[in-house]
């Protein structure tokens, strides 16, 4: 884990944002059962009293990770999906290479446990709702722009994330030399308007 300090017996400098990332980094490797103030609170070196200066309990802990991971998925996107007028599709296939990408191993880790966690708590099922349907807005709004009608503009924003997060989790590479030219005509397949 991140969260240990430098030094033995130093004790790191912690602030909320802290607490939340160490937090984070806990829930990429043992799920939100791993988030306990103790396990935390003894990973940084800490008293339990650090972890309440900050947080009211452990719930404000968890309302401060889903809201810390909500809005770095929605700025990133907002980053990910600008496009100059006449460049939409350039956007759209540096979008599939950057989050169809296995290179960010600790994102991936952060995103399945998420996604894990929503599937049995209400509050982060809703969270996990609110950044796919971000996702897909600002995507969908890229194929618009392309003249791609709205419809059609929905499935393909829809086809791209089940593309992007489904090979993101699998062993690709053994499965075809070329895997590589592979995913770029799958890109290009997702991206490309049907002439009619």
């Amino acid at each position: 884990m991140t969260m240990k300090p430098d030094k033995p017996g130093a004790r790191a400098p912690l602030d909320r944002s802290g607490w939340i990332e160490a937090a984070i980094d806990v829930l990429a490797e043992q799920g939100v059962q791993g988030m306990r103030i103790e396990v935390l609170a003894k990973s940084f070196g800490v008293t339990k009293g650090s972890f309440y200066w900050h947080f009211k309990d452990r719930q404000d802990l968890i309302n401060g990770v889903l809201e810390t991971w909500r809005d770095g998925r929605i700025r990133d996107i907002d980053k990910q999906t600008v496009a100059t007028p006449g460049r939409e599709r350039a956007q759209l296939l540096h979008l599939i290479d950057v989050y169809g990408a296995t290179r960010n191993r600790k994102g991936i880790s952060i995103e399945l446990a998420v996604r894990e966690w929503a599937r049995r708590d209400a509050q982060a099922a809703a969270i996990v709702e609110e950044v796919d349907s971000w996702r897909l807005e600002c995507t969908r709004r890229l194929f618009v722009s392309r003249g791609v009608p709205d419809a059609e503009a929905k499935s393909r924003s829809l086809l791209l994330y089940a593309y992007v997060f489904g090979q993101s989790l699998m062993a690709c590479e053994r499965y075809d030399p070329a895997v590589g030219e592979l995913k770029g005509w799958i890109a290009e397949l997702i991206v490309e308007q049907q002439q009619p």
